[in-house]
């Protein structure tokens, strides 16, 4: 008798053992703050097409518990095949996949919870259908250790947050975010590098990317999926680093729009199955994106697809996809969710119903809801924001596009949504994401090598109004335009005007969160002034003038830089005693040419 219940327990150990190993996480990646650590479980072997949908009919969701605070987080994961689908193009495996950005050193446990049934990927019960059984119940615990990241990599700063204020900060610093990057093109994932059909299906096919122009940009050691493909996209964000922007925009859903090459799904007509190997191919741009300091701009949607899923409501579809999108590509840094490009306007061709008050609000709360990480959500204008402003939207800011050649509007956008936003009570983050008409914009070098009213009116006039971001739209009527341009060449010398800006903002470390616009601080007109009084003021004059400041309130002494911004340079310096008005004489060399001035108190 005592040898087979000894029998049995060696059995049972046995079974417990080998069931337990096959439950438990295989870990990857750095265990270390903030960085990407991917948890990957054996679970059913499914595939994309299956007629019990994976996507739909599994729901994978890990919740991770810093032992120490208590501080939780619940991240929803995804089907990832074999485990190594953008090597393999693999769309059937047994590997089910969560990644987790860790904001805290120590010990953390994880839980995981694998459920089974209709739908229950979209369910918002805690305990959907039954027991996905495999992983569902496993638990462990891992140690995070402090990031060893260095240089531009986000990871040493930390997630960039919305905190309540006008500029987005870093978690590890807190300091705050200013952005200049790329709005075009909007199909940049049109990538002939990437799995699909959607190269050859027959929907405007001509306009898939190859972007040799930047395979040069590849270096040695970075990434590349199946066997070297991915040099041109990849060497793409290396030249835009390369420049000093920090910032690249994107559709990831364009199916009705004007490109109609991008989208996450297997194919152009079904909207409720993935392509695994795509998806795991875009991750590895965005991972690199993130080593280069680049803030990805997610737009979830293209006007003509507002109505795309269920009806432009938060439905079943819209909720599949969102979901799929945080699983896979929350745990980067820094990004917003754009709701929609020019959402709520009326399409005439194709019809497409637009989205009205309850659906904008809907889709902000579900990624509030469902974004472990609360990443900062925004709209671009096709109706105003009015009903978004305040308490009435999870909306953390605008994505505003103007329309005028000459940029004039830019300016008076952002000082428009600043104040709007103050007086609800929800100061809201704002980025020009499309300053500039559709047919011109940032027009190429060749045509217009000084942009200067580029310069002028939209990236200064941005940053000077309160705007933590500008992103250059490419018009429509030029060489590599919004849908084709493959060469982020064709702008080089404007790219080096706004890196002029982010230094001059940086090495004089402005305290941007701290300072207001008000115009109204010298006599003309056509002055842009930023400031925390008393202590600092940058002033941006179109055209130099003599610079007359009402100091007689304050007393210290101020040192005065005047720097070009076309050049990028320091052209004089002075100190100055204040305790009175100060009337002080433009430098020669900046005769005809715009400059700013900064007026900052010692100590």
């Amino acid at each position: 008798m005592k040898r087979h219940v000894l029998i049995l327990a060696l059995l049972f150990f046995a079974f417990r053992t080998a069931f337990g190993q096959t439950n438990k996480a295989k870990f990857s990646g750095k265990l270390q703050k903030w960085h990407d650590v991917t948890l990957t479980f054996q679970g059913p072997t499914v595939s994309e097409q299956d007629d019990y949908n994976p996507f739909f009919n599994y729901r994978l969701n890990v919740t991770f518990i810093h032992q120490k605070s208590g501080e939780k987080y619940v991240v929803p994961g995804y089907f990832a095949a074999d485990g190594n689908a953008a090597n393999t193009s693999a769309e059937k495996g047994n590997k089910w996949r969560v990644h987790f950005a860790p904001d805290k050193t120590g010990e953390w446990k994880y839980e995981v919870s694998f459920r089974k049934g209709n739908w229950v990927a979209v369910s918002e019960s805690a305990e959907p259908g039954i027991s996905g059984k495999f992983m569902d119940g496993a638990s462990g615990t891992f140690n995070i250790k402090p990031s060893d990241a260095k240089g531009r990599d986000f990871r040493r700063r930390g997630r960039l947050e919305y905190v309540g204020k006008h500029y987005l900060e870093f978690a590890e610093t807190g300091r705050a975010f200013l952005k200049i990057g790329t709005d075009a093109p909007e199909n940049f994932l049109a990538y002939k590098g990437f799995d699909g059909n959607f190269k050859d299906d027959g929907h405007k096919d001509q306009l898939v990317k190859t972007w040799a122009p930047h395979i040069k940009d590849w270096k040695k050691g970075d990434p590349t999926w199946e066997n070297g493909k991915g040099k041109g996209i990849i060497g793409a964000l290396n030249y835009l680093a390369s420049k000093g922007l920090n910032s690249v925009s994107f559709l990831t859903m364009n199916i009705k729009g004007d490109d109609r090459n991008v989208f996450p799904y297997i194919n152009y007509h079904t909207y409720d199955r993935f392509d695994v190997s795509k998806l795991a191919q875009w991750e590895i741009v965005f991972s690199h994106a993130d080593k280069l300091g680049i803030f990805l701009h997610f737009k979830t949607q293209e006007t003509e697809n507002q109505g795309l899923l269920d009806g432009g409501a938060v439905g079943a579809y819209r909720k599949l996809y969102y979901r799929e999108l945080i699983a896979r590509f929350a745990h980067h840094l820094a990004l917003n969710w754009n709701l929609g490009e020019e959402d709520g306007e009326w399409q005439e061709n194709p019809k497409t119903p637009p989205q009205f008050t309850y659906e904008r609000r809907a889709m902000a709360r579900y990624f509030y809801n469902h974004d472990p990480y609360h990443h900062p959500i925004v709209i671009h204008n096709g109706a105003p924001f009015n009903d978004l402003l305040g308490d009435k939207s999870k909306l953390t800011g605008p994505s505003i596009q103007t329309s005028r050649a000459d940029f004039s509007l830019v300016h008076g956008a952002v000082l428009k949504w600043r104040h709007l936003s103050d007086e609800a009570g929800r100061p809201w983050t704002i980025s020009v994401d499309e300053p500039g008409d559709a047919k011109n914009a940032l027009v190429p070098d060749s045509d217009n090598p000084e942009h200067n009213l580029a310069r002028k009116n939209a990236l200064w006039g941005a940053f000077m109004g309160g705007a933590y971001g500008v992103e250059w739209y490419f018009g429509y009527d030029h060489k590599n335009s919004d849908l084709t341009c493959q060469n982020y060449r064709s702008r080089d010398h404007f790219w080096d005007q706004c890196r002029y800006l982010l230094q001059f903002f940086r090495k004089n470390d402005l305290p941007v969160e701290q300072m207001h616009p008000d115009d109204s601080l010298t006599p003309s007109k056509d002055d842009y002034v930023l400031t925390e009084k008393g202590k600092i003021y940058v002033i941006y004059q179109k055209e130099a003038h003599n610079l007359s400041l009402d100091l007689s309130s304050y007393k210290g002494i101020y040192d005065i830089k005047w720097f070009n911004p076309y050049e990028g340079e320091y052209v004089k310096e002075l100190k100055i005693q204040s305790g009175r008005s100060i009337n002080l004489k433009k430098p020669d060399s900046l005769d005809g040419q715009d400059c700013t001035i900064l007026v900052k108190k010692e100590g």
